[in-house]
């Protein structure tokens, strides 16, 4: 069960106790409830209208002790020391709990000097011992104690009542708050609304490119078949696709045509193999006396590139037809 509930439960209690006594019967019900260990906020047992009928009256104290649990600290009650009664050790517990959480209200990082001074407290072992056993375990607030830096770092604090002005301040930082909020939910939803638009630009660009990517694919193919297409019809036969023994078997129709600087061939012109060996092959085995050793270029063709004579060939080509 957390704080907060917790001491809902005990208000009720101590509510109605209040409400059925009246006078100084309200005065042992006043010191019990400032010494509960459990309790931390007094303003719905100040507003019991038997609690308010005590102003004025030879009883008016336990009113005065009320109201410094409800908003006052342990500097405040050494200052009234003689007009208030004195405490139970209860009561001194409680009020020094009480003093730990309105420092913390204003303050994140509360220094060891300031917290022994506030207390009471005469070292710092002391003042540790306090903040761990009768603060964080009671479950008030919670933090690190830093050592190195001699101070308490407040990570949460339980709220108090609020004292007199302080409900302006806090309407206040509550406006600014909703205001903050306010304009954080409209950046947001403009942020939402350009990354829709930019998911949809993207999603347009994205199939534009698969369009295309799609149609120079088809480009491609479509290029591709009419080559082999050209291919099937210059080197296959009627019958089909020509096979090694019979391409060995027919004869070769060879052309050959050149380049030259200065020459003068007037024997180079279409020769026939009428001993149905592979020209290319022939070629390949032996030395032209004139025109070199022959190569294969990547276009098919039979390479010479040599000089024959007093006549520069440059280039030399035989295509086997």
């Amino acid at each position: 069960m957390d704080i907060e509930q917790k001491q809902e439960e005990i208000i009720d209690h101590f509510v109605k106790q209040a409400s059925s006594l009246e006078g100084s019967a309200l005065g042992s019900l006043v010191v019990e409830a400032t010494s509960h260990p459990s309790l931390f906020a007094f303003s719905e047992i100040l507003a019991v209208p038997n609690v308010l009928q005590l102003e004025g009256t030879e009883t008016s104290v336990n009113l005065d002790v009320l109201r410094l649990f409800s908003q006052g600290t342990w500097s405040d009650y050494k200052r009234d020391a003689s007009r208030l009664p004195q405490l139970v050790p209860d009561q001194v517990l409680k009020l020094k709990q009480l003093t730990v959480l309105t420092l913390a209200e204003t303050n994140k990082v509360l220094p060891y000097d300031q917290l022994m001074q506030e207390l009471d407290v005469i070292n710092v072992r002391e003042l540790e011992d306090f903040l761990i056993n009768e603060c964080m375990y009671a479950g008030i607030v919670r933090g690190k104690l830093d050592q190195l830096r001699k101070c308490f770092e407040v990570q949460f604090a339980a709220g108090r009542d609020p004292r007199p002005g302080q409900l302006g301040s806090m309407i206040h930082t509550l406006s600014n708050w909703l205001d903050t909020s306010n304009n954080l939910l409209i950046s947001i939803q403009e942020k939402m609304k350009w990354a829709d638009t930019m998911t949809e630009l993207a999603k347009e660009h994205k199939k534009e490119v698969e369009d295309r990517v799609e149609e120079v694919k088809k480009s491609s193919s479509h290029k591709a078949d009419i080559d082999f297409r050209g291919h099937e019809e210059i080197y296959s036969e009627p019958g089909g696709v020509m096979d090694y023994e019979e391409d060995r078997s027919r004869p070769k129709r060879i052309m050959c045509t050149y380049q030259a600087n200065r020459m003068r061939v007037s024997n180079v012109a279409i020769l026939q193999d009428h001993q149905g060996d592979s020209v290319l092959k022939r070629l390949r085995g032996s030395h032209h006396p004139h025109l070199g050793v022959p190569q294969l270029s990547p276009q098919g063709y039979i390479c010479y590139a040599t000089h024959w004579g007093d006549n520069w060939l440059d280039k030399f080509w035989i295509e086997i037809l």
